[in-house]
């Protein structure tokens, strides 16, 4: 029988022994799961963000919810308030007309202005008289009769207690099927302006409230 020796220098048994020392602490490492993890900051990212709300997301303490955007005030539902304020489509023959009787109307409220004549029995006479303008008529059930030209107080409005009518001339033209023009002289100053129908007022521009 041959028997074989293997011989091993000082060198291999270093090696040896440093091999042996990293399997033997791999080994215990997968035994007792004492060893490092690798830290996974992406699904904790992930998980931070879904369970914590945005900054900028976030309503304010107290806010209303139903806010509408563009709203200065922050009052809700204010555009469906407000929806009979809005006028309506001119179409755009209807618009060059109002705009050309706007501009005849203008100077005759100027004058009236200056002359402070701002009661609506002096505005109604100048608009007929110097422009030929017939005043709106209809029946008591609603029924238009003629005409084109309305001519009411202003609106009253709640001060100091109480409703008071201010001095002055609310004035409403209607002009074709879509148009108006809308104008008011007052002490203070006047205005004309060109705009659709108002869904409830025709060509008199609604009170602000309702």
């Amino acid at each position: 029988m041959v028997r074989m020796v293997c011989m091993v220098t000082s060198t291999q048994r270093r090696r040896l022994g440093a091999v042996s020392a990293l399997l033997v602490g791999a080994a215990m490492a997968s035994l007792t799961g004492c060893g490092d993890q690798p830290h996974d900051t992406t699904a904790e990212s992930s998980a931070r963000s879904r369970h914590s709300p945005s900054p900028s997301g976030s309503p304010s303490p107290g806010a209303s919810p139903y806010v509408e955007p563009g709203v200065v005030d922050g009052a809700p539902h204010n555009g469906d308030n407000n929806a009979y304020r809005r006028p309506g489509d001119m179409s755009p023959a209807d618009e060059e007309a109002a705009q050309a009787e706007a501009a005849r109307m203008a100077p005759v409220l100027k004058r009236l202005h200056q002359q402070k004549k701002w009661d609506p029995e002096s505005v109604k006479a100048a608009l007929t008289g110097k422009l030929g303008y017939e005043i709106r008529r209809s029946t008591s059930g609603g029924k238009l009769l003629g005409g084109e030209l309305d001519v009411q107080e202003m609106h009253s409005r709640y001060e100091n207690g109480e409703d008071i009518t201010p001095e002055g001339a609310s004035i409403g033209l209607y002009v074709g099927d879509h148009a108006c023009v809308t104008a008011f002289v007052q002490p203070t100053n006047y205005g004309v302006k060109t705009n659709g129908h108002f869904p409830e007022t025709g060509c008199m521009e609604p009170p602000i409230g309702h």
